[in-house]
């Protein structure tokens, strides 16, 4: 028996076909979007383990040098060295479309510096100093573009599994629901055919009937 909410008639049943259609091409259509999320997903992901390589390579290379300037000055000349610095780099972000997906871009702004940029004088310090000074500026650059390709993922994992859920109702939920509701439909206005036949065949049994005890009245009467 067709649902409440659902009026059996052949119109019904005609926009419930229309449904499924329509439900059949956007599962294909969600279908070919999550695939092309997932692979953009897996070439964003061998970008970032590139990065976090770059990241902790240049991190070393930093403290590195960050030891070698403390060896060579003290920690009470690095810190008041730092405090000097008056220009604190700053980050720029804009957003890129991806498939849909809106993905933030993460620009530095002033990163890497030159001596008389950085704030610092430049009396008293050293070259190991500025290079400890230049590492970390490299490191920090590095770490704004793996932060970039990390949010990227992030962003991609959350419309995948949005969109991989959207695919899972139309195939498992809505184009089964619409489905059955087809086919209840289609059994109840077969039984409707039928009905309507079985009364149409007994009535044509009795107005044939009828008409054959009016010939015998007739023939009766003229006897």
């Amino acid at each position: 028996m067709a649902k409440e909410n659902v009026k059996p008639t052949r119109m019904e049943l005609l926009n419930t076909k229309g449904k499924v259609k329509l439900a059949e091409k956007g599962h294909k259509l969600l279908k070919q979007k999550r695939d092309a999320l997932v692979l953009e997903f897996f070439s964003v992901i061998k970008k970032a383990k590139d990065l976090r390589n770059q990241v902790d390579t240049q991190l070393i290379a930093s403290y590195r040098a960050l030891a070698i300037a403390e060896a060579m000055h003290s920690r009470l000349f690095l810190e008041t060295a730092t405090l000097a610095a008056h220009a604190a780099p700053e980050v720029e972000v804009s957003t890129a479309n991806i498939m849909g997906v809106r993905i933030p871009k993460i620009k530095g702004l002033a990163i890497q510096r030159n001596l008389l940029q950085r704030g610092y004088s430049v009396q008293g310090s050293s070259a190991a100093f500025d290079e400890a000074v230049e590492a970390f500026e490299k490191s920090l650059n590095w770490i704004i573009q793996l932060a970039e390709t990390e949010t990227a993922l992030k962003k991609l994992l959350q419309e995948i599994e949005k969109t991989n859920r959207r695919v899972n109702a139309l195939e498992y939920n809505i184009q089964p629901e619409l489905k059955r509701t087809i086919k209840e439909i289609q059994g109840h206005l077969n039984r409707l055919e039928a009905e309507l036949f079985f009364s149409l065949k007994v009535t044509k049994k009795r107005l044939a009937k009828k008409a054959e005890l009016e010939e015998d009245l007739k023939a009766k009467k003229k006897n």
